[in-house]
């Protein structure tokens, strides 16, 4: 399953708030479609899909991504539902976006994906490069690369920055001190229940 191209709205009117994936709010609350607004009872199995796809949505990794995740996370020491949401926001694309370098995971992806982002004073354009405790993050040393992300930071994302990061606005470098807490992920989900999706499959 390919990566999602469609309309944003659309995902965040059917699963809720996803801060990853669009800046923008539904003017409907209730889900699209003909019968969004008079759903039945939803099953075990929606409930925890639907959880699944928030995961998938908000940090725009394909299927196939995911359940690698979800594997990498089980043989981790510790809770999976964390370890799997912690491999998540450690990506690079994920990390430029909560510096507020990027309006959006999308936004950061294509920074990184063009080149735009340094690690450790190397460009890295690989999105999913997994950030770890140490690492700097800078904008590449090119007028281009710096008025775009000068641009992003009058508009970021999300308010506050995490924890785990520290970020410098003059020098347009951040730092990575450390690993998430659960308590900093942005996007409200029941991690368990993602497991529980994938505890068939993976």
């Amino acid at each position: 399953m390919s990566r999602y191209r469609g309309p944003r709205l659309r995902i965040a009117r059917r699963l809720g708030d996803l801060p990853g994936l669009t800046r923008k709010t539904p003017r409907r609350a209730y889900p699209p479609g003909q019968h969004g607004q008079n759903r039945k009872k939803r099953s075990e199995y929606a409930v925890r899909l639907d959880e699944k796809q928030k995961l998938r949505f908000n940090y725009g990794v394909t299927e196939r991504q995911l359940l690698r995740y979800v594997r990498k996370a089980r043989r981790a020491a510790g809770s999976t539902g964390q370890v799997l949401l912690q491999l998540l926001e450690m990506r690079l694309d994920n990390t430029v976006f909560r510096m507020g370098m990027a309006a959006t995971i999308p936004g950061a992806r294509q920074l990184v994906n063009h080149g735009h982002v340094t690690v450790n004073g190397r460009v890295v354009d690989i999105a999913s490069y997994q950030c770890r405790a140490g690492d700097v993050i800078g904008v590449r040393d090119r007028d281009r690369s710096r008025k775009l992300v000068e641009a992003n930071l009058q508009y970021p994302g999300l308010a506050n920055l995490p924890s785990h990061l520290e970020f410098d606005k003059s020098k347009l470098t951040g730092k990575v001190n450390n690993i998430i807490d659960r308590e900093w992920v942005a996007l409200q989900i029941n991690e368990l229940l993602v497991v529980e999706y994938y505890s068939r499959q993976a």
